[in-house]
């Protein structure tokens, strides 16, 4: 491939913003950033009662070697886990109105994930929206347009994700990062800044700074409509992944 065809393609990227992880309205606790701007990914408990997950919160150890319990309230302790995405073999799977915008997304772009962090004994950092880690995308799977072998087959290289342990596989799509370009970040990129409602009450809205680089704005607070970045935003969001 030639210079000018690398950078057809390069300028054709595009990345997709998605809230994961552990937050206050499905758990009632966020994930801890810490002093060094490291900071624990902790997944969301599972809500599907028919998985074959054996991962709780209190059995399984994060990337500090912690138990994720450790910072999280005693009620949830034993909850089992949905982990997606999961950065051991890079997938990400949905199975509601999201589907129809990872559909979206095509071989090479990024799927950047950010998720809701609170300071662990420490004062250095606010609680806040953080881009966490992403992937590169190397295929997307919809699982209504497989057969039941194709099924079977790519349930067999997925297993390790939290939508192919649990029961049904209808309206699934599964997104494969590329292993050696996909990953979780050393240090968690805060872009969130806290605004107001109109009847006061508070929200998570891209903070001015990001506004500026990503060219996005708007509360964040939750992940539908997700977000594309593109041009020149695109540019600047891969100088702040180092990608």
């Amino acid at each position: 491939m030639d210079y000018y065809q690398n950078y057809h393609q390069e300028m054709k990227m595009k990345a997709m913003l998605l809230r994961v992880g552990i937050d206050k309205g499905t758990d009632g606790a966020l994930a801890p950033i810490f002093f060094d701007g490291s900071f624990e990914y902790i997944p969301l408990s599972e809500k599907n009662v028919n998985t074959h997950e054996q991962k709780t919160f209190s059995n399984t150890r994060g990337l500090n070697g912690n138990y994720y319990s450790d910072y999280l309230p005693e009620k949830i302790k034993n909850r089992k886990l949905h982990m997606d995405p999961e950065f051991e073999t890079f997938t990400y799977g949905d199975q509601t109105a999201k589907r129809n915008y990872l559909l979206k997304l095509e071989k090479n772009d990024l799927l950047v994930f950010y998720a809701g962090l609170t300071p662990y004994n420490n004062t250095v950092h606010e609680e806040a929206l953080y881009i966490i880690g992403y992937f590169q995308v190397d295929e997307v799977v919809d699982f209504n347009g497989l057969s039941p072998l194709e099924r079977r087959h790519k349930c067999e290289i997925y297993k390790n994700n939290s939508h192919i342990k649990s029961e049904g596989l209808d309206e699934l799509v599964i997104v494969q990062g590329r292993p050696e370009t996909s990953k979780i970040l050393e240090k968690a990129l805060i872009i969130s800044k806290k605004k107001l409602n109109k009847i006061g009450r508070g929200y998570h809205a891209v903070s001015p700074e990001m506004e500026n680089l990503l060219g996005i704005s708007g509360s964040i607070q939750r992940s539908i409509p997700p977000r594309f970045i593109t041009g020149k935003g695109m540019e600047n969001l891969k100088r702040l992944l180092k990608f």
